[in-house]
C-alpha cells in the first residue's frame, strides 16, 4: 500500500472554511491518543546507541582503508567503496537523533560522534542545528525550512536538479570549511554572508537563507578550526608523498556516494507538494510518509529510524530504537479512520513514484518552487 499524501492532506488534515473547528477538535484528539499510546518509549537507551554507532563507524573506517589502499577500481574496491559508504551513511544519520537530543544529553556521545565522522567527514553536527526548525510550526514546508522544496507542485526539471546536486556535495562542503569558514574569521562582512544562506548550514533546500543562531556560533567556530585542520593536515600529508593524490579523489567518491544516499533518501521523507503555507502539526504528519516496507532496500536505505518520517514528526522525541515498537502499537490501536494510517507507504520507489506523478502534472508557470525563489531573491 502507498499513501495519497494530497489525498490524506486534503480529506483529512487540512481544514477547509466550514468545519474548521470540527477538524481541528478531531485533530487534537486523534494525536492526543496517539500520544498515550507511545508516552512510555521517550526514553533513550545509551547502551544501543553507542553499541549501533560504534559498530557501524568502526566498519566504516575499516572498509574505507580497504579502498583507499587498494589499487584502481576493480571489484574489491568498489566493493569496499559502497560498504563503506553505506555504513557511514547509517553512523552519519546518528545527526538526526543528536540534534534533538535535549540539552545535557547523552554530551558525550555527540562529541564523539563529530570526533569519529563530523570532523573527518566535514558535517559536524551543530551545522544541522536548523534541523529542528523542520519540525517548527512556523516554518515547516516554507521557503525558510531548509529541508523543503516543492517538487511534487514543480515541473521534474527541479527533481532531476534536485538528484543532479549530489555530484557536487562534496566539494560544496570542502569548500564550506576549507575556504569559506578561515577566510570568514578576518571579514565581518564575509563571514555574516556565509552565515546567512546555504552555506549557514546543513540543507537540500538552495534558496534557504535564514541566519546561523548567534548563541550557537562559537560552538561553529570551534568544529571549522576543527574541519580547517583536517582539511591542512590531509593536503600536506599529500604533499609530501603520505597519501597519493588518488585517495583524495577517492575520498570525494566515497563522501559524495554517502552523502548522496541521504540526499535520494530524501526524496521519500515528504510529499513536497506544499506551497509555502504554514502546516499545523497534524498537517506536517500528513505531509510525511513512514516507508513500511521490511525489504533489504529499506533496511539499507532508511537507516536508524529513518523509515518511519511521519511518526518522527509527530513526535520528534522518540528515539530510534522505539520507532518500530510505536508504530505498531499505533496501527494495532488506532481507529481505522485515523488519519495516520494514511501516511503509510510500503516502497520507496512508490513513493517517488507519486512525486514524479504529481511533478509531470504540474505546469511550469504554476511552479511552486517560483516562490522559493523569489524569497531568496529578495533576501
Amino acid at each position: 500500500m502507498c499513501c495519497s499524501v494530497s489525498t490524506a492532506y486534503s480529506t483529512s488534515i487540512r481544514p477547509q472554511a466550514a468545519g474548521r473547528a470540527a477538524t481541528a477538535d478531531s485533530s487534537a484528539n486523534w494525536t492526543r491518543q496517539a500520544r498515550e499510546i507511545v508516552d512510555d518509549l521517550h526514553r533513550r537507551s545509551a547502551p544501543i546507541y553507542w553499541t549501533d554507532f560504534l559498530l557501524s563507524v568502526s566498519a566504516a573506517w575499516t572498509l574505507a582503508v580497504l579502498f583507499f589502499r587498494a589499487p584502481g577500481w576493480g571489484p574489491l574496491p568498489l566493493l569496499s567503496m559502497l560498504g563503506s559508504a553505506f555504513l557511514f551513511y547509517r553512523a552519519g544519520t546518528f545527526i538526526h537523533e543528536i540534534v534533538h537530543f535535549r540539552d545535557g544529553e547523552l554530551k558525550w556521545f555527540a562529541r564523539t560522534w563529530n570526533l569519529l565522522m563530523g570532523i573527518p567527514l566535514l558535517m559536524p553536527w551543530i551545522f544541522y542545528r536548523n534541523h529542528v526548525d523542520h519540525h517548527s510550526v512556523r516554518y515547516f514546508g516554507t521557503p525558510d525550512d531548509g529541508e523543503y522544496l516543492p517538487l511534487a507542485a514543480a515541473p521534474p526539471l527541479e527533481t532531476i536538479k534536485y538528484v543532479a546536486q549530489v555530484t557536487v556535495l562534496p566539494a560544496g562542503v570542502i569548500l564550506r570549511f576549507g575556504l569559506l569558514g578561515p577566510l570568514s574569521w578576518f571579514s565581518r562582512r564575509l563571514r555574516e554572508w556565509t552565515l546567512t544562506g546555504i552555506y549557514s548550514a546543513a540543507v537540500s533546500n538552495p534558496y534557504y537563507r535564514r541566519r546561523f543562531p548567534k548563541e550557537d556560533e562559537r560552538h561553529l567556530t570551534i568544529v571549522e578550526v576543527l574541519c580547517f585542520l583536517w582539511l591542512l593536515a590531509v593536503a600536506v600529508m599529500v604533499a609530501q608523498g603520505v597519501f597519493h593524490w588518488m585517495v583524495i579523489v577517492k575520498a570525494y567518491v566515497l563522501l559524495g556516494v554517502a552523502l548522496g544516499l541521504n540526499w535520494v533518501r530524501n526524496l521519500a521523507a515528504h510529499g513536497y507538494a506544499n506551497r509555502g503555507e504554514r502546516m499545523s502539526l497534524p498537517e506536517q504528519v500528513a505531509d510525511s510518509i513512514n516507508i513500511t516496507g521490511q525489504t533489504w532496500l529499506t533496511v539499507l536505505m532508511f537507516p536508524v529510524g529513518l523509515r518511519y518520517h511521519a511518526l518522527h514528526h509527530l513526535f520528534p522525541f522518540l528515539p530510534y530504537h522505539n520507532l518500530g515498537k510505536a508504530h505498531k502499537r499505533l496501527m494495532e490501536k488506532l481507529p481505522a479512520d485515523s488519519p495516520y494510517r494514511q501516511v503509510n507507504c510500503d516502497s520507496y520507489f512508490k513513493a517517488v513514484a507519486q512525486l514524479w506523478r504529481k511533478a509531470r502534472n504540474t505546469p511550469r508557470s504554476e511552479s511552486a518552487v517560483s516562490l522559493w525563489r523569489s524569497r531568496a531573491a529578495r533576501a
